[in-house]
């Protein structure tokens, strides 16, 4: 089952950590394997930590030449045998449109402990060297290969490109954690720190899961603003706020002085490991999303002991957390202002100003469209 499939694709690719990226033709695989797909790109969003990885921050092994994305959405191109089925048991066909999770091997303690989302022997997209066969590794292209190992899920009619393409990291993610995390309800106080994509999509699966109270702590105040559309009962700005103490005592104001029953990290600044143990109530769970750098902070562990806190780490997902995710969009497409996050559409030649405008936090959520000309 094939179209026509074309000897070579435009790609953005990293050659040098920090240096500018440069549009080049890359080769397409003449064939696909059984059980796996060739698939057009048509909007690749981009995640915070494609910015760290072209920067050289992240604390993962990096092959370059690379091209980045992980954060994608296909129309499928070519069948391989045996990959007529996603991993969720609906039907593919060439035309459709799928997300698809990293690359697991299936023979690893961590597969057979049906945890594909930490098998010890992963290929990551964005990560993997674009001189390696299948060569097309990254969401930053007009094309890319689905490795067999990848789960895959078919996107359904109703939910756009974009948002589609956000349902394969951000929001897979947070269905992940907030799953991980346990039941919330009215009885309960949540603090989420860090408003970017995942942080305003936290607060909105949190509220919408029913939580008392949902206080969003982080910036600038665009975000914030958009946290309250997602659900936030209060916010807390670092701008206006920058003394951690004084954040604190707003946290314990908002939860009658006991501290917050769940508080979910998902900034990804090392200071704020700590500081959300103190924001903790007695018997509270901590749950940890954004710690993927190198970056340390130092922290009393005897306040964990103390207070009697969970911690729960909660890295990625795996395929059923795509399709989890890609509900969440349909069924709350009138509760949540899910499109509000996109904060920008920019043709491929356009990415290095679109990384620029990432770290100058000018983008919340903007997305590549390859095969757009500029």
């Amino acid at each position: 089952m094939t179209t026509a499939i074309p000897d070579h694709t435009r790609a953005a690719v990293v050659r040098a950590f920090g240096e500018p990226i440069g549009i080049e033709d890359v080769p397409v695989p003449p064939r696909v394997e059984a059980g796996g797909l060739l698939v057009e790109v048509v909007a690749c969003s981009l995640c915070g930590t494609d910015v760290h990885c072209w920067e050289g921050s992240l604390a993962l092994d990096i092959a370059l030449p690379l091209i980045l994305g992980h954060e994608m959405v296909g129309r499928v191109v070519a069948i391989g045998e045996g990959a007529q089925v996603d991993s969720v048991g609906q039907d593919l066909r060439v035309g459709d449109r799928v997300i698809w999770t990293h690359a697991f091997c299936g023979r690893c303690v961590m597969c057979a402990r049906k945890r594909p989302a930490m098998c010890l022997n992963r290929s990551a997209y964005g990560h993997v060297s674009m001189q390696e066969w299948p060569y097309l590794m990254g969401g930053f292209a007009q094309h890319a290969y689905v490795l067999p190992g990848s789960g895959r899920v078919r996107v359904p009619d109703a939910v756009p490109d974009d948002l589609a393409s956000m349902a394969s990291c951000a929001l897979r993610s947070v269905v992940n954690a907030v799953q991980q995390a346990g039941r919330v309800g009215p009885e309960h106080t949540v603090v989420v720190q860090g408003a970017g994509p995942l942080g305003i999509l936290a607060t909105g699966l949190f509220a919408q899961a029913g939580a008392g109270r949902v206080v969003t702590v982080g910036a600038p105040a665009a975000r914030l603003e958009l946290a309250t559309a997602f659900g936030a009962d209060d916010v807390v700005s670092l701008e206006e706020v920058p003394d951690p103490a004084e954040r604190l005592d707003r946290v314990r104001e908002a939860t009658g002085g006991l501290g917050a029953d769940l508080v979910a990290e998902f900034s990804g600044h090392p200071a704020a490991f700590a500081e959300g143990v103190e924001m903790a109530g007695l018997g509270a769970r901590y749950l940890v999303v954004g710690q993927l750098g190198a970056g340390t902070t130092p922290i009393a562990p005897g306040t964990i002991t103390k207070k009697n806190l969970t911690v729960i780490g909660s890295f990625s997902g795996d395929a059923t957390h795509y399709h989890q995710a890609l509900q969440v969009l349909e069924r709350y497409a009138d509760r949540l202002p899910f499109e509000r996050l996109i904060s920008g559409r920019y043709p491929l030649e356009d990415v290095n100003a679109v990384i620029g405008r990432m770290q100058a936090f000018q983008e919340i959520k903007p997305v590549l469209l390859p095969g757009a000309r500029s």
